[in-house]
């Protein structure tokens, strides 16, 4: 299959410390991959650097079979690749939830019409229609969670990256968002602490650490606790 995203001796260096080390990846249609490590590790930094938001020291970006370098580059691809932040607070921007999850398709050139409907069924999809009218900053923590992942739904990306798609979330929102994300046929590259999170929808597993990303292994144990190990632990 041929890669969606591909990265190649990716280097990313901050205040003078090796934050990624000559990072290789390939996403290939309807992989679900997962990043794992510790906090601080350089897990959300690799996200960035995947859609331009980090500068990089050296190596090669290439999305959907064309190298990206310059801003202009990785802005022609950015609708392609949805972008799940870490704290729901940095992606929510608009008054309320029906003009924040429609921007995006209005951005890309939609019409308003076409737009809202696009934005009304990634609502329903999610189980929360009926928060289309609500304030943003009136939602709880699990809802702002289910609205920012419908913004990236109604964009229809061929691939989502999520960072902690879990925090804050509680028991029901967290399963109206894993049934949409075990249906969503797109790739995924997810970044998760929550190891039956990752258990339940990955199809493989890295990890970084110490700047270096290595396979892992997704191992549900006997008693359904599932654990991440790196190859590397073996050895």
């Amino acid at each position: 299959m041929s890669a969606l995203l591909e990265l190649s001796h990716l280097t990313v260096v901050r205040g003078g410390t090796i934050v990624l080390a000559d990072v290789d990846l390939t996403l290939a249609r309807g992989e679900r991959v997962a990043l794992v490590g510790a906090n601080g590790a350089g897990k959300t930094t690799l996200l960035r650097s995947i859609v331009g938001l980090e500068p990089t020291g050296g190596g090669k970006i290439r999305l959907f079979g064309e190298d990206c370098t310059t801003e202009r580059q990785f802005r022609t691809f950015r609708p392609r690749i949805g972008f799940l932040f870490q704290d729901s607070d940095d992606q929510l921007f608009c008054p309320t939830v029906i003009e924040d999850v429609a921007f995006g398709p209005l951005n890309i050139g939609l019409g308003a019409s076409e737009a809202r409907g696009r934005a009304i069924a990634a609502l329903e999809g999610l189980g929360i229609g009926h928060l289309a009218d609500r304030i943003n900053h009136r939602l709880s923590g699990g809802e702002k969670r289910l609205v920012c992942l419908a913004g990236l739904l109604a964009m229809e990306p061929d691939v989502m990256m999520l960072d902690e798609p879990t925090n804050g979330v509680d028991e029901e929102h967290g399963h109206r968002l894993r049934r949409a994300l075990l249906a969503y046929p797109g790739a995924l590259l997810l970044v998760s602490h929550d190891s039956h999170f990752v258990a339940e929808l990955a199809t493989r597993a890295m990890v970084i650490r110490q700047g270096r990303l290595l396979p892992a292994d997704i191992h549900p144990h006997v008693h359904r606790h599932p654990h991440i190990h790196s190859d590397h632990d073996r050895t």
